[in-house]
């Protein structure tokens, strides 16, 4: 298995993010419906001109078969960037293999290069597979005091 930090203008690791976030949009998790068209088409453009952005790619042999979109944020708290791990997708033939735990630890380490104080990431409730991957890659639910509860996490369409 190999990750490689993907370059979007090269032709076949667009493609391969396209084509496997659609894989990942197709499926329960990712609300069950192919991208766009415009999203297909212009996706790794756009995220190519971002340069907070970061996607890294998992191959077996030439295969894409794992993908991680990661955005560089900031914490006010900590005065210092932080990385968004925005999508996470392993191939349903791949998983079980050390793929996601390979594409965390070379985040991980591009967010340290960074100067990083954190990796970030949002989970949906009922997705308890990929719960417990994160936690046991060391990560969970957040509340600054305990009175406050745990952090949640809204957004508003525009």
């Amino acid at each position: 298995m190999q990750i490689r930090e993907a370059d979007l203008t090269n032709p076949e690791h667009a493609s391969a993010l396209v084509s496997l976030l659609n894989s990942y949009a197709c499926s329960p998790e990712g609300g069950g419906s192919l991208l766009a068209e415009e999203v297909q088409r212009n996706l790794a453009e756009a995220l190519n001109a971002r340069p907070d952005a970061c996607v890294l790619l998992a191959f077996a042999d030439e295969t894409p078969v794992g993908l991680m979109t990661c955005i560089e944020g900031f914490s006010t708290f900590a005065c210092k960037p932080l990385l968004n791990i925005h999508d996470v997708y392993v191939s349903p033939e791949f998983r079980g293999q050390g793929v996601a735990s390979q594409l965390f630890a070379q985040a991980e380490s591009i967010a340290k290069t960074r100067g990083c104080c954190k990796l970030t990431l949002e989970v949906l409730q009922g997705n308890t597979h990929a719960q417990a991957v994160y936690a046991r890659l060391g990560f969970s639910g957040y509340a600054l005091t305990p009175e406050m509860g745990h952090a949640l996490f809204w957004e508003k369409k525009l």
